[in-house]
């Protein structure tokens, strides 16, 4: 007898894992809410990345087939690719600089608290991907989009008055413990449907019911006449990840948009502290780009669970707080070229100082040794550079 209730109880545990909670993007619409709205998409809330490490390192887990705009396995919709009804055209036009309400809904049975973000990728070649009719992005270009989601992380803080509280899930020193992503009420109060106190029904989930939970983001200066706005949603409770996406367009902004440059390795050993820099830049221009695409590769061997970021004297860089620290990207990761990378735009003529860190799935992190590595941005009308290094 004391089996069989074993065996019912990880019946339950595996049940309530796989149907609760729930969450997609409502303002702007979402391809989830699209694709509900349309009649073929019967759970938009059901895009569920799982079983996987979502606390407390918030970018640790591989979005695999989820991508950053998710994957639907209960009714077999990829919102990576456009479909007939949406990803074809933007929902909103947003002008740089502005400060704008998003929103999402989170299903009053499936509410596991934890923290959200919205991103912008100002990589076009990579969002491109995203939006290519009758086209399904491969794993490897969904990991590399995803990480040019993470770097373009709307942070909480650029909104002024807003309230950019830390996790009361999470503690001083781990991985989660970062104000520039939002944050639910502690699991033990009134989670992520406590957010902007609304009423249950106030958006739609086909299971039990809704909550709206709204912030605000500011628009960076950027500009695209057909991109993605990213939300990701990392449960505190279960191992399980939220994604999905909106088409939108950006109107007035200076910047624009990086282009992807393929990464070169090194047959440098990983304790070797070498680095090389290259550049491609564009003779002919009258002025600076706003931005240079700066590509960070860096050679280290990791286990299973470990993830490479990068952090440094900048704000892109995070400002040496390691909980704003830039994840770096495995997908050209291979045993004999252990390569992480990552694209971050940085104006151009910045100098600045920066190490790599590896973050264990504890959340404890290993810092590189001194001294601390410097780079300066060129200023002469690269569009595009990269730095190589291996750890040191």
């Amino acid at each position: 007898m004391k089996s069989s209730i074993a065996i019912l109880v990880a019946s339950a545990v595996s049940f309530a894992t796989s149907v609760y909670g729930h969450g997609y993007m409502t303002i702007p619409k979402s391809r989830s809410r699209l694709g509900a709205e349309s009649g073929i998409d019967t759970c938009p809330e059901c895009s569920i990345l799982e079983p996987v490490t979502s606390w407390p390192d918030l970018t640790a887990a591989p979005v695999a087939r989820s991508g950053p705009c998710g994957y639907n396995a209960r009714v077999s919709v990829d919102y990576n690719t456009p479909a007939t009804l949406w990803g074809n055209a933007p929902v909103v036009t947003y002008t740089a600089g502005d400060t704008v309400d998003v929103q999402w809904c989170v299903d009053h049975n499936g509410d596991h608290g934890g923290m959200f973000s919205y991103r912008i990728c100002q990589d076009q070649a990579l969002v491109d991907k995203l939006m290519t009719s009758g086209y399904i992005p491969t794993i490897a270009e969904k990991e590399a989009a995803e990480a040019c989601f993470e770097a373009g992380t709307l942070s909480c803080t650029d909104v002024s008055g807003q309230s950019c509280d830390y996790s009361g899930d999470c503690t001083a020193g781990q991985a989660c413990y970062r104000n520039d992503w939002f944050t639910c009420n502690p699991f033990s109060g009134t989670k992520c449907q406590g957010v902007d106190n609304s009423a249950l029904g106030s958006c739609y989930t086909s299971i039990s019911g809704g909550y709206t939970v709204t912030k605000k983001i500011k628009i960076p200066n950027y500009s695209s006449a057909h991109t993605l706005l990213s939300l990701r949603w990392n449960s505190f409770q279960t191992g399980q990840i939220y994604l999905s996406c909106a088409d939108i367009a950006i109107t007035g902004g200076t910047g624009t948009s990086t282009t992807s440059s393929s990464s070169t390795s090194s047959s440098s050993s990983s304790t070797s502290s070498s680095s090389s820099t290259t550049s491609s830049s564009t003779p002919s221009c009258t002025t600076l780009p706003a931005t240079v695409a700066v590509t960070f590769n860096e050679l280290v061997s990791t286990v299973t669970g470990e993830t490479i970021k990068v952090v440094g004297s900048i704000s892109q860089l995070g400002s040496w707080n390691t909980g704003s620290a830039v994840p770096l990207s495995a997908s050209q990761y291979t045993s004999s070229n252990p390569l992480w990378a990552i694209t971050v735009s940085i104006p151009p003529g910045t100098s600045f100082e920066y190490k790599f860190i590896k973050v264990s799935s504890s959340g404890a992190i290993t810092w590189e040794s001194d001294p601390n590595r410097s780079y300066t941005v060129p200023s002469d009308c690269s569009t595009s550079v990269s730095t190589s290094a291996s750890w040191k």
